[in-house]
């Protein structure tokens, strides 16, 4: 899970501004380099453009200036495959569990038979493999987010973006989330970058934590969370894991131009 400083670099943002057609400047001047098979967490206050980086990753908004490179293969030409889980799990209500899962195969021209080998594994590694016939409005908040996960990752992508997609969940949901994420990460080695409002959740989650300013958002503070793997729920009863929380949690305070 861990990726170092001496990884390869897999994207680079420089000096990247976004301004919508409303006259509103999401990001000014955003520099951030990303390596790969790292877990990047991004923090900060709300509507400081946090959302706006992963949909500048995943080529779905262009930036206003600056550049959004990938440095993975020669000449830089192309994205490699991205997985997008959002904040709402999105599933087709009228789709059973494995067709909501299918639904990028199917996109990618791979039929339902054939996609049973790729689909099944994955449910059973989510804890969902009694549910492949089962409906959306039949799920709990944190089930339709493990779908949500397999859907993003049935085509195994090297990149996974999540934007908050633990937040309404309970607390119990939201911690064993949180580990499979990181087991799954574990087991395929894709790189991460996930938004979150939770200074705990990025800490656990992390190989580094990027805190970014108020709106128009930057990266102000990086802390690199350097605790071995597997993290199990003991890591976060740990003098370390206290001691950067309360690093995070500072730099988010004065991110937010918040006076203590």
């Amino acid at each position: 899970m861990a990726a170092s400083e001496s990884a390869s670099p897999l994207l680079a943002l420089n000096g990247v501004h976004k301004r919508f057609a409303n006259g509103t400047a999401a990001l000014a001047g955003l520099d951030l380099h990303i390596h790969t098979g790292e877990f990047l967490a991004l923090l900060g206050p709300s509507g400081c453009g946090k959302s706006t980086v992963l949909r500048l990753i995943a080529g779905l908004t262009p930036p206003s200036a600056g550049q959004v490179q990938w440095m993975h293969q020669a000449g830089n030409a192309a994205a490699p495959s991205i997985g997008f889980v959002f904040q709402e799990p999105t599933l087709m209500p009228w789709a059973n569990v494995f067709d909501n899962v299918w639904l990028p195969l199917r996109l990618a021209g791979v039929s339902r038979a054939d996609a049973g080998a790729l689909i099944t594994p994955l449910l059973a590694r989510l804890g969902l493999a009694d549910f492949a016939q089962v409906y959306p409005r039949e799920l709990s908040g944190g089930m339709k987010m493990r779908v949500s996960i397999a859907r993003a990752l049935v085509t195994q992508p090297a990149v996974l973006l999540m934007d908050e997609p633990f937040a309404a969940l309970d607390e119990i949901t939201r911690f064993a989330l949180n580990r499979d994420l990181l087991a799954l990460s574990a087991e395929q080695g894709f790189t991460t970058v996930f938004v979150t409002h939770s200074v705990y959740e990025s800490v656990f989650l992390a190989d580094r934590v990027c805190v970014m300013s108020a709106r128009p958002g930057r990266v102000v503070a990086q802390i690199a969370i350097d605790a071995p793997a597997p993290r199990e729920a003991a890591f976060r009863h740990t003098p370390q894991y206290a001691t950067w929380c309360a690093e995070v949690s500072d730099a988010l305070t004065s991110a937010s131009g918040v006076q203590a």
